[in-house]
């Protein structure tokens, strides 16, 4: 599921959540609900590839991964793991629960 919140004004941000209730990718904030709604059609589009995945490791050693459109712009990015197959774990995840996945405005 994806959840679609409006910020601060014309601000928007949109999370996706695995079927446990776990957000499993976040957005940046947009400057209007069409910009996000774009952003969550480039996640279920680009979800499935795996080239699309930036995998990274944190300066604490926490591993974590950006989602990217084929532009390169990132689209989403994932929570902190402890452990790279926590991480890799989530990216099947959001294979898995993006390309079907409702928008619901909270």
């Amino acid at each position: 599921m994806f959840e679609l919140k409006n910020k601060e004004g014309s601000s928007y941000h949109f999370t996706l959540k695995a079927k446990n209730g776990q957000v499993i990718l976040s957005s940046e904030v947009y400057n209007s609900k069409s910009a996000a709604e774009n952003g969550i059609s480039s996640v279920k589009k680009n979800a499935s590839e795996d080239g699309r995945y930036e995998r990274k490791t944190a300066k604490d050693g926490r591993f974590f991964f950006n989602l990217k459109a084929g532009n390169g712009q990132v689209i989403g990015s994932s929570q902190m793991y402890s452990s790279e197959s926590g991480m890799e774990n989530g990216i099947n995840s959001v294979k898995e629960n993006a390309s079907g996945a409702d928008t619901k405005e909270v």
